[in-house]
């Protein structure tokens, strides 16, 4: 089980670092459209790649932080019944959520997106529009990107609910558990 949980770490340790890096693209995305609308509204002028840059760093800011987003419990959960629940019950309704939901989910995104993607990357996908940016085959690689992100961000987070419910950890949160801990 430790080696399990040593695997966990590293998953956990990708999850957040690449979360940390990709997090400072929402401040640029915040920078370019505001460019793009002050070069519109107050000099009359636009450029194609400034415009499609807003949709690159959108997509990449939220497909390549999913993993971080999950592995702190930031994704959308009703918490009606969930909040009062041991940590045994929230493990064990993680687990089959990851088994039953997330997993088949990330295969079906990969399973439906490989034909777009690799046609994509085979014809070197160029531009959306004139004088836009020619790397349209690198943001649609963002799809099985997000998807194996979310898939092994799962992983781990199955694997610790496994070890709650085995009694060999506490909570299959422990950055959630760790951040709860820090504001205290």
């Amino acid at each position: 089980m430790r080696a399990l949980l040593a695997l966990c770490d590293l998953i956990d340790a990708a999850s957040d670092r690449l979360g940390r890096i990709v997090m400072w693209s929402a401040g640029l995305l915040v920078l370019v459209q505001f460019s793009v609308v002050v070069l519109r509204y107050a000099y009359g002028s636009s450029f194609i790649w400034m415009q499609e840059s807003v949709v690159y760093l959108h997509a990449a800011l939220f497909m390549l932080a999913i993993g971080y987003a999950y592995l702190h419990d930031g994704h959308v959960r009703v918490d009606v019944l969930y909040a009062d629940w041991s940590a045994r019950a929230k493990a064990l309704a993680d687990l089959l959520c990851v088994l039953l939901a997330v997993l088949p989910f990330c295969a079906l995104v990969v399973w439906a997106c490989w034909p777009y993607v690799s046609l994509s990357w085979r014809l070197k996908e160029g531009a959306m529009s004139v004088g836009g940016l020619p790397f349209v085959y690198v943001l649609k690689a963002l799809i099985p990107a997000m998807a194996a992100l979310l898939a092994l961000q799962a992983i781990a987070i199955a694997l610790r609910a496994v070890a709650v419910l085995a009694g060999h950890a506490t909570t299959h949160f422990p950055r959630k558990a760790a951040a709860a801990s820090d504001a205290k």
